[in-house]
């Protein structure tokens, strides 16, 4: 070989080692978190499917929610994690502040507790907060800088949010774009998304099914995507109100009842009326049998998604745990079912169209939400999620799940928003995360 060629063989060689290294040591990180959070988020999410199961089964559990709202209480006090949250995960990510490891037993338990018990919650809200756990604490296992730290904590957030639906790409993408909105580091992709396959892998070995509905999407036409358009400026407005009415009732709440023991039990009560008032339990729990009857067989009750909404806020404003991304599944796909046929839509269609646009205003995650609906729902329909999931992102404000998130452009204007963090303009300091 000419010296020439050997010199620039090994420069090749300096250039690339320290990028080979790098990148090995995440692939390391990448197969322990999504190791930790298939393995976790498969028993958790047999858990609560297990509590589900059994509240189904013996209907007087309902009963109970507002004791088991008293241990809720005294779990987070003895661990220490009172007042925690998604919004400390996201905290994680945008500052470096430390997750606390007890918060991991604290949430898993307190949600199986709340699904067994009849409360209307998710899974996601436990999901990111165990996943950013395991992620962070990793982290600091590997001797990780603090932007490493950060990376790694979105990294747990896609692998545990795969681990419970078995949407490894949108997953991804959630967990890089929901902390800052606007801003997205393509460094922490690759982690991200092999912690999320090697989570998925395993829970598929564990015999998890992802979830998936069959629904019919029909062909493109200009009319169908007009109609489109109209649903989605209607999921717009439901999003505004499903998450005003969770702040509202988050702070009202505190406010009427500053003791933490007395709100858990009047929340817990006022669910258990509003249960007996509406003569169901549909509204109990995560609710997936009635998104799965309003996406697959265009079947729901026209007040659903509001009962659905103010269930929720009674649930999680009083203290109990879960999270809110199911329950926008659920507010989406009822009020898409029903208000499809009057655009002139089918109702099934109509529901996975409503069940991604509320998803995507609540959480303000345009691309996730599109990617997400093609995960459940499958890829034919794509250009109507585009165009639901548009108009429910730029006209459903900036009043989302997550109080932390924050916004660094307008959804409606060309301007970065300097303004939004008080000591980070750009979210993540003066450097990236990794």
């Amino acid at each position: 070989m000419p010296e020439q060629w050997k010199d620039t063989v090994r420069g090749l060689w300096r250039r690339g080692r320290p990028a080979a290294v790098l990148l090995g040591r995440w692939l390391v990180a990448a197969v322990v978190i999504g190791g930790l959070c298939g393995g976790i988020g498969t028993a958790f999410h047999l858990a609560v499917d297990e509590a589900t199961r059994l509240r189904g089964q013996t209907p007087w559990l309902l009963y109970l929610l507002p004791l088991a709202g008293l241990a809720i209480v005294q779990i987070y006090k003895a661990t220490g994690t009172e007042g925690l949250g998604t919004n400390d995960v996201i905290d994680a990510v945008q500052d470096g502040k430390p997750v606390a490891l007890l918060l991991l037993p604290a949430i898993f338990l307190s949600t199986v507790l709340t699904h067994l018990t009849g409360g209307s919650a998710g899974r996601e809200g436990a999901a990111l907060q165990m996943g950013g756990d395991i992620g962070w604490q990793t982290g600091r296992l590997l001797h990780l800088s603090d932007h490493g730290c950060r990376t790694a904590t979105l990294c747990g957030m896609a692998a545990f949010f795969t681990a419970l639906f078995g949407t490894p790409l949108a997953a991804t993408l959630f967990a890089m774009m929901v902390v800052n909105v606007g801003l997205v580091f393509y460094a922490a992709f690759l982690p991200a998304l092999g912690a999320s396959l090697v989570a998925y892998s395993i829970t598929q070995l564990l015999g998890v099914a992802p979830t998936r509905y069959a629904v019919t999407m029909p062909g493109w036409a200009p009319g169908l995507a007009l109609r489109t358009l109209a649903l989605g400026l209607a999921c717009a407005l439901v999003t505004q109100l499903f998450c005003r009415v969770l702040r509202l009732a988050h702070s009202w709440l505190e406010r009427a009842l500053p003791n933490p023991w007395l709100r858990v039990l009047a929340g817990g009560a006022a669910v258990v009326a509003l249960t007996w008032l509406c003569g169901s339990t549909r509204y109990n729990g995560a609710g997936t049998d009635v998104i799965a009857l309003a996406v697959e067989q265009g079947q729901a009750q026209p007040l659903d998604f509001l009962w659905k909404i103010l269930f929720t806020a009674l649930t999680l404003g009083a203290g109990y745990k879960g999270g809110e991304v199911v329950p926008s599944f659920f507010v989406g796909a009822t009020f898409g079912c029903v208000a499809a046929p009057l655009l002139g839509l089918p109702a099934g269609f109509g529901a996975a169209l409503g069940l991604a646009a509320v998803f995507c205003g609540a959480t303000n995650c345009l691309v996730p939400s599109i990617v997400l609906a093609v995960e459940l729902f499958g890829a034919p329909g794509l250009l109507y999620y585009a165009i639901v999931c548009g108009v429910s992102y730029t006209l459903s404000g900036y009043s989302g799940l997550y109080s932390h998130q924050h916004f660094l452009t307008d959804k409606l204007g060309t301007e970065y928003r300097s303004e939004i963090h008080p000591h980070h303009p750009a979210g993540f300091g003066d450097h990236p995360p990794l």
